[in-house]
Parts: C-alpha cells; sequence; structure tokens
C-alpha cells in the first residue's frame, strides 16, 4: 500500500469519524446507547417458551400475544412448548436462558406453587416480569356419557364414593387445577386426596384423558375445555367464580349450583430470565401493552371466553409477590407445603 493510499483511507476514516460524532452531538452516551439498544431490538427471532402442552389455554394465549408482536416488530416469535415435570422444565427453560430478549416464556400461576412442594428452587423473582396478561377461574368438566347431569349431582357422587376410587386431572400434580379442586372438596367437608389426582401436561391432554374416560373430572378453566364440549365430548357443570362467565352463561357458579361459595383463578404473564436489558425489558412490556389493548387480542380471548387482566412490569412483580405468599398459606392447608 503506497503512503497516498494510507492518507487517503486515514482522511477517510476520521471524516466519516467526526460526521458520526456530529450527528450525535449533544444527545450523550447514554441516551445514544439507549436508543441504539431499543431501535436494534428485535433482529432476529425470539424464542417464546410455553411450559404446558399444546392447545391449552396458556398455549393458546401465548400464541396469539407471539403472533401480534411478530407483526409489530417484523421478527418471528417462535412458540415452542417445553412440558414436563408439572411445569417445571419449560418455567426452567425461560429462567435459565441466556438474558438478552431472544428468549422469553409465558409463565403460570404455578411458579408461585412449585417451590412450596419442593419441586424446584424457582421463584417468581427468578424472572424479569414484563407483563400480565390473563386471569381465568376453573370450570368443573365431566365426561359427556357421565350420569351426572349438575354439579350437585357430582358432588353427591364424590361424597358416597371411597376415598380414591373417582379420578381428576387438569394439570401436574400440586398446580393451580389441583389445588382448585383441593379447596372445593375442603368445602365440602371431604379431605384433599378424596378424588385422586392425574397429573398430566395441562388441560388439552386431560381434557383429551376425559374424553376417552381415563378420568372422572377434569378441573380446567372453560375456554380450555371449550373444544372437547363443542365436540359433544364432555360437559361443564359449574365454574368457581363469583360470577358467571358471559360467554358460557349456561354454566352456573359453584355457590349457585351447590351453595358453596368458593372462588380461585390461574393468571398468566410475559416474563423473560433474570437480568434482562431495562432497555429491552422496557420496549418489550410497551409492545405488550400495545397488544394488550388491540382489537386482535381482546377479540381472541373474548370469543374463547378468557378474561383478560393487564398489569406492567412492576405490577406484575407485586401481584407474583402476594399470590406467592396466598399460595403458601392455602397449600399449607391442604398439606401439600414441603418447604
Amino acid at each position: 500500500m503506497t503512503k497516498t493510499t494510507r492518507a487517503g483511507i486515514t482522511r477517510r476514516t476520521l471524516v466519516g469519524t467526526a460526521a458520526a460524532a456530529g450527528a450525535v452531538a449533544g444527545l450523550g452516551a447514554p441516551f445514544v446507547r439507549s436508543a441504539a439498544a431499543q431501535a436494534a431490538y428485535p433482529n432476529r427471532p425470539v424464542t417464546v417458551t410455553v411450559p404446558w402442552g399444546a392447545g391449552g389455554g396458556t398455549d393458546a394465549t401465548a400464541r396469539i400475544v407471539a403472533s401480534i408482536l411478530e407483526k409489530n416488530l417484523g421478527q418471528p416469535f417462535n412458540v415452542v412448548n417445553r412440558t414436563g415435570g408439572s411445569g417445571v422444565v419449560g418455567h426452567s427453560a425461560i429462567a435459565t436462558a441466556a438474558p438478552d430478549g431472544y428468549n422469553i416464556g409465558m409463565i403460570t400461576v404455578e411458579i408461585t406453587m412449585m417451590h412450596w412442594q419442593g419441586l424446584t428452587e424457582l421463584k417468581h423473582s427468578s424472572y424479569t416480569p414484563l407483563a400480565l396478561m390473563n386471569e381465568d377461574p376453573p370450570g368443573v368438566q365431566v365426561f359427556a356419557g357421565s350420569p351426572y347431569k349438575t354439579i350437585k349431582e357430582l358432588a353427591d357422587a364424590i361424597k358416597a364414593a371411597p376415598p380414591g376410587k373417582m379420578k381428576a386431572s387438569g394439570t401436574g400434580q400440586g398446580g393451580i387445577w389441583h389445588l382448585a379442586l383441593i379447596g372445593w372438596l375442603t368445602k365440602m367437608g371431604l379431605k384433599a386426596d378424596h378424588v385422586a389426582w392425574v397429573p398430566s401436561n395441562g388441560a388439552a391432554p386431560a381434557m383429551q384423558d376425559l374424553a376417552a374416560g381415563g378420568v372422572d373430572v377434569v378441573t380446567c378453566s372453560v375456554p380450555e375445555a371449550r373444544a372437547i364440549i363443542e365436540a359433544g365430548k364432555a360437559r361443564s357443570l359449574a365454574i368457581m367464580a363469583p360470577e358467571r362467565n358471559p360467554a358460557f352463561k349456561d354454566v352456573p357458579t359453584l355457590k349457585e349450583g351447590l351453595g358453596v361459595d368458593y372462588t380461585v383463578g390461574a393468571w398468566r404473564g410475559i416474563a423473560g430470565p433474570k437480568g434482562l436489558p431495562k432497555d429491552v425489558a422496557t420496549k418489550l412490556t410497551a409492545e405488550l401493552k400495545k397488544a394488550y389493548e388491540s382489537k386482535e387480542f381482546n377479540d381472541f380471548m373474548s370469543s374463547r371466553g378468557f378474561a383478560t387482566r393487564w398489569a406492567d412490569a412492576e405490577g406484575f412483580a407485586k401481584f407474583m409477590e402476594a399470590g406467592d405468599k396466598a399460595m403458601g398459606e392455602a397449600m399449607g392447608a391442604a398439606g401439600l407445603k414441603k418447604t
């Protein structure tokens, strides 16, 4: 290389550097880094991990959120179901992923429950909370060929049956739908294990098991049971909520159908691994807010009977903290608490 060429390259480099510096003059280095980070993210596909099976309520909610984020941000948001361990496998995959914004997931109420059972050391504090998106109460579903047409008939049969004869499912051992069953049984004056629990990787496989006659009852949200119900293979007898769901107005509450005043709910939200960069977390929360407020999201949730509930990152953290304490107390009362 000649001296003339080297000098030319040096001059061009200096001019380019000076021009770049001039373009951001007066803005300050922190502002430049923040703006650049927000503008660049995401620049490649994002994985959205779901700890429960395909076809369930968590999966459906995650997929509509991912679809909206993909359209708004211009990069694929790929939903991956990581099931197993009563929710531990998927929740662990989210918590242990690289904290770069390219691995996020939909965490569920079970994250405030599993550690009390000694299943994992993961807690709500193991994540960077981004947004709470929904909360739903459980329903009580039976096989279409079941002799029980009302919640009272089912309750009477459960009381008359020997402990452990009848079987129920809906989620993993000690999961929210299991706790819902326990709470209902306790309210009827029965022991927590009067109905045997058959663990599953979510509501969808539990409903398939119900349709096949493998279990007698499934306690999961009615929206999650909807496909099997509409296929004529199951029916819902009641929901554990203060009032009826407008999308399923013929399904009574436990209080209406049985005189039992018991309510509980399952929630779902988006989170990333702990230590997610602030710029990325802020951008994701803002985009999740847009998705939550969109007509597409609300039409989807409403059409399936899913309830919506919003909280931003800070609100979601406080919501989980309060829920963790409440679940610890409830599981202690049910004899499921080991830590």
